[in-house]
């Protein structure tokens, strides 16, 4: 209950926070998204802050009032104290804190250097950007260029109206220092997965060019627990189109996120800054630097240590586009510097529909090249990828025949129909495995599991319980079969089904046999016959009736 109560109390603190910006006529603009996640990071930061304080000064500790014992210790031992906070926690300067802004958000006195007033809103901004300066090597995400992207912008700029701008970051202020975040530091994921979840729901609607921003919990925690069963230590996660970050969290939290260091890329620059805050919140900023904003297939930043090829990874997960217009960049994928990792090929350009193209392929081949020796993957892919046959898709037909030749596929999932709310498109999850060469392929169809919620009043979902979700990976990791669910089969069975990765197309067909007497079985003969007869004679009745119909029609 203490943990439900907290997390109520931290919704309502985000749904104050987007009343403010409505309030001020922001609620649904461009600049909204920017304002909630930086001041609520903003907090979190500083509530966390005080509270690693507590724990490394046990002086400190015993302080009422901790802000103001701060702000009476000298400059060098404030130093030394900065020095001994743990690397995921931000570094402040006595005037960063809340508690600061708070107490000056009414000052009229202060003044710049040059000798002007100094607004509060201005102040508000700068010691937003002062914060990201001075947490700059740590806290920052980069472009595919190297250049950092800081951790907040001044946010008064998205207020219009000039008069407006310091209102609006006092509210902002007010509403800060009523909520504390010293409870939730003791929180695990699932804590924040759900916190997460609930303060970008208004946000992620409009999706960036390569990435969803939230793959649905359900999905995260099905790829997680089968992919890893026994405890693992010093792997590498990655996701070439992460998005918020969903699937590499829920892996890292399964692995533990002191075993793994956490490797995406991702074209988006707004899902980016959400995955940046997803890390934060969930104890893994020792991963930051290895966030990128840039085109992943085009350009690939993540090298190898000599930086003469790309890196290999032991865990992949991703939930890739499906279709979309890549037409710009398609020749240059399909040249000869790209044909190693594309080996399957590049989809043509079609005459009309460009945002129809298979960009999904191309993240699965990269995805596959980028698997380290013993490495292992999980990708969303379309259900009808698992049907290709070379004629109506040659490129995802050359992937099955690639895996089952190499020996690398674990398995398939088909999951059920709106498993996503926002898409109709039915998903299958594909694991990979270059380890499973002997292994049986389990192949499973989950697909008539769950049940239908409306979400926003209009979409459909379909939800799993937690029975169906432990049924799904504990069948899935046992690989056995279960009559019209799973199958688990051979390379070679696959190869004499034409390469379908489809299940339905390896269950047993079941002929149901019921004992007649001599007797029994000729009146059921005869209520057949008697039937057909009927229908025969039905047929010839109708076909009479049209052509008498047909003769009037010539006449007339």
């Amino acid at each position: 209950m203490q943990i439900e109560s907290l997390a109520i109390r931290t919704k309502r603190m985000i749904d104050d926070l987007k009343t403010i910006c409505a309030n001020f006529g922001l609620g649904g603009s461009p600049g909204e998204y920017k304002i909630i996640t930086q001041v609520f990071l903003y907090k979190y930061l500083n509530d966390k802050f005080f509270y690693q304080v507590r724990k490394v000064e046990p002086n400190l500790a015993k302080a009422e009032n901790l802000e103001a014992a701060l702000e009476a210790m000298p400059d060098d031992q404030y130093e030394m104290l900065l020095a001994m906070l743990g690397g995921d926690t931000a570094r402040l300067k006595k005037t960063h804190y809340i508690s600061y802004l708070f107490n000056h958000q009414n000052d009229d006195s202060m003044k710049k250097p040059d000798g002007t007033l100094y607004p509060f809103h201005e102040l508000f901004d700068d010691t937003l950007v002062d914060i990201s300066n001075y947490n700059l090597d740590v806290f920052s995400v980069q472009t595919g260029g190297e250049e950092k992207i800081k951790l907040f912008d001044p946010i008064s700029q998205y207020v219009i109206e000039g008069a407006k701008k310091t209102p609006f970051c006092r509210a902002i202020i007010n509403k800060l220092v009523e909520f504390s975040f010293s409870e939730v530091y003791d929180q695990n994921y699932d804590f924040f997965a759900q916190i997460f979840e609930y303060l970008i729901k208004d946000y992620n609607k409009d999706f960036g060019k390569y990435a969803e921003y939230y793959t649905p919990h359900i999905i995260a925690t099905i790829i997680a627990r089968i992919l890893v069963q026994e405890k693992v230590q010093n792997v590498t996660v990655y996701d070439p189109a992460a998005g918020s970050g969903t699937l590499v969290l829920a892996l890292a939290h399964q692995i533990g996120e002191d075993n793994c260091t956490i490797y995406t890329q991702d074209i988006s620059s707004k899902s980016n800054e959400f995955l940046r805050l997803n890390l934060i919140l969930n104890n893994l900023v020792h991963s930051l630097g290895n966030v990128v904003h840039d085109d992943t297939l085009v350009s690939p930043r993540h090298l190898n240590a000599k930086g003469n090829g790309l890196a290999k990874f032991d865990y992949i997960v991703s939930n890739p586009p499906f279709n979309m217009d890549f037409s710009d960049n398609r020749d240059t994928l399909a040249g000869e510097a790209y044909k190693e990792r594309f080996f399957a090929g590049v989809p043509s350009i079609p005459p009309k529909k460009k945002s129809s193209m298979d960009i999904y392929l191309m993240f699965l081949q990269h995805i596959i090249y980028s698997m380290e020796e013993h490495g292992k993957a999980a990708v969303v892919v379309p259900t009808g990828f698992l049907t290709a046959s070379k004629r109506s898709n040659a490129i995802a037909y050359t992937v099955h025949e690639y895996l089952v030749n190499k020996k690398w596929l674990r398995g398939v999932i088909s999951m059920p129909p709106n498993i996503f709310a926002n898409t109709g498109t039915n998903v299958s999850i594909l694991f990979l495995d270059k380890d499973n060469q002997e292994g049986k392929v389990v192949l499973m169809d989950a697909s008539k599991l769950g049940t239908k919620e409306k979400v926003d009043g209009k979409n459909q979902k379909t939800v799993l319980s937690e029975e169906e979700i432990t049924k799904i990976i504990d069948t899935f990791s046992a690989g056995e079969p279960v009559d019209d669910f799973c199958v688990a089969v051979t390379y070679e069975e696959i190869k004499q089904k034409k390469l379908s990765f489809s299940a339905g197309q390896y269950f047993e067909v079941k002929i149901e046999y019921v004992d007649l007497t001599p007797e029994e079985f000729a009146e059921k003969i005869h209520g057949f016959t008697t039937r057909l007869d009927e229908l025969f004679s039905e047929s010839h009745r109708l076909e009479e009736e049209i052509q008498e119909q047909l003769k009037r029609v010539r006449v007339s």
